[in-house]
């Protein structure tokens, strides 16, 4: 039972991760979060930036499987989720950072245009809404990633705004 406002935002999160609505966050979720980016931007997954979303995907499963699978079952339920991973995050958000990173600098790229690392605001409103953040949600986080207020989204933007928003504090 989700028993503090702290634990009922986290439990709303676990939902961003369960990208096939399942009940559970598994490989196949990740897998699914890098096919429909590289759907979006009409990257073949064969391609080294696939690959490497691919790859980045992986490495984020297994980093979260680390943390959170406490059974053993390949499966991260919504209690080992809140009770287990978003605890031990919190206490550590770089951890978190470290994680994602793979995935979040090769998502990065597939949606960078021009490949100077970053990508633009409109791009990443397609990658926030390609992961399943409604439209208007994702036009507001897109904007607000964009700290230096240069109209693109870097790695050392996002990397730590996604470690903030899985471990807020209580």
């Amino acid at each position: 039972m989700v028993s503090s406002e702290y634990e009922r935002r986290i439990a709303g999160r676990f939902a961003t991760f369960d990208q096939d609505g399942n009940g559970y966050i598994d490989r196949e979720d990740f897998g699914g979060a890098a096919k429909a980016l590289l759907a979006e931007f009409g990257t073949a997954a064969r391609s080294d930036k696939g690959q490497a979303l691919y790859a980045g995907a992986e490495a984020f499963w297994q980093g979260m499987a680390g943390i959170a699978d406490r059974d053993g079952d390949q499966r991260i339920t919504r209690d080992e989720f809140v009770n287990g991973a978003v605890k031990r995050l919190r206490d550590n958000p770089d951890r978190f950072a470290e994680i994602a990173r793979p995935f979040l600098h090769a998502a990065l790229a597939v949606a960078d245009p021009d490949g100077d690392g970053r990508a633009t605001i409109e791009d990443t409103v397609r990658v926030l809404t390609a992961l399943g953040v409604p439209a208007e949600l994702a036009r507001a986080s897109a904007a607000a990633l964009d700290t230096d207020a240069d109209g693109k989204v870097g790695e050392a933007e996002i990397v730590p705004a996604f470690a903030r928003y899985f471990t807020v504090p209580e």
